[in-house]
């Protein structure tokens, strides 16, 4: 039978008990509600402070002309509203009064929102400079192979790194996959290694761009305007109509002559006068040659000299620059000297030398040695032979 006090300590624990879990229910209550209302100012906080920013720039960007200034807007405008909407929850979840395991789930998201935002920032980012990069090298060209592969390393590489480091933080041993990764990636490249090094001097001519689609180059024996940039070789038009296709690595392994940026052109060419012109009209040679370049306003003349002695003439170099890097405007220029040169010079009554030899005849008492008299009597045939050109 129980005592009257103990009854009494029972009935008032009854009572206190629905009033204490009452307490704790307002308490938990009011609890979600601060975080509730925590998150909903918080996301909607986030929001306008990325409106508020990408407005900004974007005047901004209007009022210069950098391309750095474009690029953060298109970063910026990456931005998830999911992730932010998860951004603010968490921001919320932070207010409410959780134990240690759940304080630790929500640090790894944290992370994972993190690691995930980063990474759709850095896509856009690269596609971006895809854009650029396809800006810079004409509208109407399509996208080299070798930047689209670049592009998509790029991509590959960034989630890689991104879902490894989100892996690893909740937990899961990565140094196994990394480690199969690493021995795969070495079969491949001993499997594939020709292949591997044209892949990655596409990369380079991409990315270096020593010359781009549509250049006009030289290297080794071939001349012509670059038509494609592939993966593994690299198309050539020939300037007699053939296409020629190089492999990457020996495009690279040789010195490339890029005309197509070529601003200024120096020319230098020579010529011969006759040995029997006088020493007064040698001298006004080069000043008649400079009259002549200085001309025309497309050239500029660096200088006319009377260089060397030559076995028959009397040798002038001339150096001159033509402002236009036009091959054809060159050409033109160099015929339109070589006339006035020629009409110059005979009004002067100069005249250009040619290779010839002077042959001494002895005439007297000289005796015939036995191989003259063997070779017959000297023609005029056999002399036009034995006079050759020597140069």
């Amino acid at each position: 039978m129980v005592s009257p006090p103990l009854r009494d300590k029972r009935v008032l624990l009854d009572d206190l008990l629905p009033s204490l879990r009452n307490s704790l229910d307002l308490s938990v209550w009011l609890g979600l509600a601060t975080a509730a209302a925590v998150a909903a100012l918080s996301g909607l906080a986030l929001c306008c402070a990325l409106r508020i920013a990408l407005a900004r720039a974007e005047r901004f960007t209007r009022r210069t002309s950098s391309p750095w200034d474009d690029l953060l807007v298109e970063v910026l405008s990456g931005t998830h509203r999911g992730l932010i909407l998860l951004a603010s929850l968490l921001i919320g979840a932070g207010f409410l009064d959780l134990d240690d395991r759940w304080h630790h789930r929500v640090s790894q998201l944290w992370f994972a929102a993190l690691a995930l935002q980063l990474a759709l920032w850095g896509q856009r980012a690269i596609s971006a400079g895809m854009r650029h990069y396809q800006t810079r090298q004409g509208e109407g060209l399509p996208v080299s192979a070798s930047a689209t592969l670049l592009s998509w390393a790029l991509r590959t590489v960034l989630w890689t790194v991104v879902v490894l480091a989100v892996l690893s933080n909740l937990g899961v041993n990565i140094t196994a996959f990394i480690a199969s990764l690493g021995v795969g990636g070495i079969a491949v490249a001993l499997a594939a290694q020709n292949i591997l090094a044209d892949l990655f001097a596409s990369l380079a001519i991409a990315v270096d761009k020593p010359f781009e689609v549509g250049d006009s180059i030289a290297v080794g024996g071939v001349s012509g305007t670059v038509e494609q940039v592939g993966l593994k070789t690299t198309r050539i038009r020939s300037l007699n109509g053939e296409q020629i296709v190089m492999a990457n690595t020996d495009l690279l392994r040789q010195t490339v002559s890029n005309y197509k940026r070529l601003q200024r052109r120096r020319v230098q060419f020579g010529f011969g006068i006759t040995c029997e012109t006088a020493p007064g009209q040698v001298e006004a040679v080069p000043a008649l040659v400079r009259r002549i370049i200085e001309a025309q306003p497309q050239l500029s003349f660096g200088r006319a000299h009377f260089k060397a002695f030559g076995e028959s003439s009397l040798d002038f170099e001339v150096v001159y620059h033509v402002d236009d890097p036009s091959y054809e405007l060159y050409m033109d220029m160099q015929q339109l000297i070589n006339l006035a040169l020629m009409r110059a010079l005979a009004e002067q009554g100069i005249g250009f030398a040619y290779p010839t030899r002077t042959l001494l005849l002895s005439r007297g008492a000289a005796q015939r040695s036995p191989s003259a008299e063997a070779a017959g009597p000297i023609t005029p045939a056999a002399l036009r032979s034995a006079s050759s050109p020597s140069r």
